[in-house]
């Protein structure tokens, strides 16, 4: 896998050499070669719970689709495979029929509160849940109540890490709960001791 090749083509390059970025680029690609992903993008990709995918129309047009569900719902089935099941949507089927003439895609990852973005160059195959029962199971999310279309099964052909620069750090509600938990734990505390304390007085009062 080598993500420079894959995105630097002959216009890209004249561009790069134009604003004097060529030469370090050039040495970028002849040290990105992988075998596929480590156990960084590995780590990253289960914490996610949404991606950005891009596909090719007839028309020559990309096509960019929001793709979520439960954090680890896109599976890393080895280095340099991942799998998904598509569920029911609006049945639109852009992306699908894009995939049926141009099976090329981009993938984005990002982590706003890691300040951290992964892009992906994969090539999928949308395998029918029948045909692949095993790979079904593998991919099945569990108490996930909406109905399952299709597999895709995506094969890496390069990735590459973005810098952190200009990403605005944004947490999820869930993030921000478990940052404050011991705060809300010590607030629900001190509430209930104030409630207890308000009905000592008042039996104290009503005793007089």
């Amino acid at each position: 896998m080598n993500y420079p090749e894959i995105a630097f083509t002959n216009e890209v390059k004249i561009l790069q050499e134009k604003y004097g970025s060529r030469a370090g680029y050039a040495r970028m690609a002849q040290i990105r070669t992988t075998d596929g992903l480590s156990n960084e993008e590995i780590d990253f990709i289960s914490q996610q719970d949404y991606f950005y995918l891009s596909t090719i129309s007839e028309s020559g047009y990309p096509y960019i689709q929001f793709r979520g569900g439960p954090k680890g719902f896109l599976k890393v089935l080895d280095p340099s495979t991942l799998g998904f099941i598509d569920f029911e949507g609006n049945k639109q089927y852009i992306s699908t029929g894009n995939l049926a003439t141009n099976n090329k895609a981009a993938l984005f990852f990002l982590d706003q509160a890691a300040r951290a973005r992964l892009k992906m160059f994969a090539e999928i195959e949308v395998v029918s849940l029948t045909d692949n029962p095993v790979l079904e199971e593998q991919l099945r999310l569990e108490d996930y109540p909406y109905k399952p279309k299709s597999i895709m099964l995506l094969k890496i052909q390069g990735f590459d890490w973005n810098c952190p620069q200009h990403i605005t750090p944004r947490y999820t509600q869930q993030e921000i709960q478990e940052a404050f938990k011991d705060q809300l734990s010590e607030s629900k505390k001190l509430k209930e001791e104030n409630e207890a304390l308000k009905a000592q007085i008042r039996t104290l009062k009503a005793s007089r």
